[in-house]
Order: structure tokens, then C-alpha cells, then sequence
């Protein structure tokens, strides 16, 4: 952990109707000091989607040989790799030589879209890969502060985060 890193608390309460998964964490969040409110988010909003009870948060943007969270076996096997972001493509092939499955999430869309168009071609090799493009309907930053209590409620492939000021709607566009 960075050495003037902010550390947020959230308590995230998950009724995915799709996946008939029901649960509450309480997590806790290192934000690098590099690491803006909106990034910071969009690394909840990927737990949420893929949360159970072994997927954790890593040191992240603090160390290249990590994602931002993974999933691993009980014998330290890595499961699920998910990143956030724009990773170029020597970060994406270790990744899926590395893990079962590798979701990338995505966001900003004109920068994604860029990116996206110029390694289209280089990733048909990986089948393990999924690239997940995150619409987000309403400024889902004001959901940040040091201490979040949020309810997500996912259905038809919809994410609606609501804390007790603010409701955000979250959609995937699935690039691959």
C-alpha cells in the first residue's frame, strides 16, 4: 500500500437477481494517490459484478504483477483476474497465461473505444479473455466518500448502485 494512500471503507450490500447471488461485504479500499475517485469506483463496481466469497482486492496500481482483484484456488492457483483500464497487450497475454479467466473492465468511452480498436486484431488468440465496456448512467464518483454504505441491485445484466442520496445505473457493452 501506498504510503499516503486513503483508505475507504464500504459496506456493499448485493441482491444479483441473475445469479441468484444474495450477500453483504464489508470491504476495505487502499486509494493509490494516483488513483482518482472514478477508478476508484469502477473497481467496486467490478467486485460487485463478480462477487463471492474468495475475490479479493490487491495491491493494484501498486504493483504490476498483480490485477486489481483476483479470485484463487485453495491451492493458489489464480481463478479470475480482473483488471480496470486500458492494459496494453504484454499485460493482457501474462494475465491470461496466468488465470482461468481474465475479465477486463473498461470505461470512458471515447479513450476505450480507441483503445479497444487497436488491439481488436491481437486479442482473437486469447479465449479466455473478456473485455466488458462499463456505461455509466449518472455521476457515480458522489457515491465515493471515506465511509460508503451502498446497495446494488443487479437484473437483466443492469447494475443500480444506491447509497441514501444518489442512484447510478450501470450497463455492460461487451467488446469481446
Amino acid at each position: 500500500m501506498a504510503a499516503n494512500a486513503i483508505i475507504h471503507k464500504a459496506l456493499i450490500n448485493i441482491a444479483n437477481m441473475d445469479t441468484h447471488y444474495y450477500n453483504e461485504h464489508n470491504l476495505t479500499l487502499a486509494q493509490h494517490p494516483s488513483e482518482n475517485d472514478l477508478r476508484l469506483m469502477i473497481r467496486i463496481i467490478a467486485f460487485i459484478l463478480n462477487a463471492n466469497d474468495t475475490l479479493l482486492f490487491t495491491k493494484g496500481i501498486s504493483a504490476d504483477d498483480e490485477p486489481d482483484l483476483w479470485q484463487k484456488s485453495l491451492g493458489g492457483d489464480i481463478e479470475v483476474w480482473i483488471d480496470v483500464g486500458q492494459p496494453d497487450e504484454k499485460r493482457i497475454k501474462k494475465a491470461c497465461g496466468r488465470s482461468e479467466k481474465v475479465i477486463i473492465y473498461t470505461f470512458k468511452e471515447s479513450v476505450a473505444r480507441t483503445w479497444f480498436k487497436q488491439i481488436e486484431n491481437s486479442l482473437s488468440r486469447f479465449k479466455n479473455l473478456q473485455i466488458i465496456y462499463l456505461n455509466i448512467h449518472g455521476n457515480v464518483e458522489l457515491l465515493t466518500s471515506r465511509s460508503m454504505n451502498i446497495q446494488c441491485n443487479i437484473l437483466d445484466n443492469e447494475l443500480t448502485l444506491i447509497d441514501e442520496n444518489n442512484s447510478i445505473i450501470v450497463t455492460q457493452d461487451i467488446y469481446k
